[in-house]
């Protein structure tokens, strides 16, 4: 009959204990190995002392600078003023921007301008959202490199923002402020009332062609490719 497989003497073999003891203890020296390596990487490394005099004199570096540049303290609003020239003592200029990015600034800017728009005298209206010029000067103006809007001119003196013109609206000051001032002749023929149209050199493009630079950027008119309009608005300062 046939010999059965389990005992089988060609099939049964022992395995040497050298190996199962080299493979235990091998894998015991690998654990042991990873467990230090895994110890000594979490344990935080204190900053050397060159690391510290570093920081200590770039921190006394910015005081230093700081201090021989200190920031000029911006002037008071209430005594800020139009430059001289023009008609901007004899007519309302008002900084706004017609955007409805931020609401309360849109509503504000909305009150403030029916408002004056109500007493029909001559307004000056600078877009900022139109024109980014009108921005950096009013900044000028107020010495400010942050400002809200909107901002007033009453005879080239600054009234104040939305609260104040309401203020002075409600109490009757307004009025007086406003008495004298020129009479508003009316919405303008040639812009509508926008108080700026396309420009005549690049037609709004913002480039121009030269036969030997070729295309240019236009120089004649502002971001949007806009001038402000010669028969309603003012020369822009």
């Amino acid at each position: 009959m046939w010999r059965s497989w389990a005992t089988s003497p060609g099939r049964v073999q022992a395995a040497p204990a050298s190996y199962s003891n080299f493979a235990c203890s091998s894998f015991k020296d690998i654990q042991s190995l990873c467990k230090e390596e895994n110890h000594s990487s979490s344990s935080p490394k204190k900053p050397s002392i060159f690391h510290r005099v570093r920081i200590v004199t770039s921190v006394l570096r910015n005081w230093s600078t700081a201090q021989t540049n200190p920031e000029p303290s911006p002037k008071p609003e209430s005594c800020a003023s139009l430059p001289g020239g023009g008609d901007g003592d004899q007519s309302v200029v008002i900084y706004f921007t017609s955007l409805r990015v931020v609401r309360k600034t849109f509503e504000d800017c909305s009150a403030v301008r029916t408002i004056l728009r109500g007493f029909r005298v001559k307004i000056d209206e600078r877009d900022l959202s139109m024109d980014a010029g009108f921005l950096d000067e009013l900044k000028a103006i107020l010495g400010r490199r942050k400002v809200t809007l909107p901002r007033v001119f009453i005879g080239g003196k600054y009234v104040g923002g939305a609260e104040e013109i309401r203020q002075l609206h409600e109490t009757g000051e307004l009025k007086k402020l406003l008495g004298g001032l020129p009479v508003a002749a009316g919405v303008c023929d040639e812009c509508g009332g926008y108080r700026f149209v396309l420009c005549d050199n690049c037609d709004g493009s913002r480039k121009v062609y030269n036969e030997k630079t070729g295309f240019r950027i236009c120089t004649a008119c502002n971001e949007n490719g806009l001038i402000r309009c010669h028969s309603c608005s003012y020369v822009h300062l």
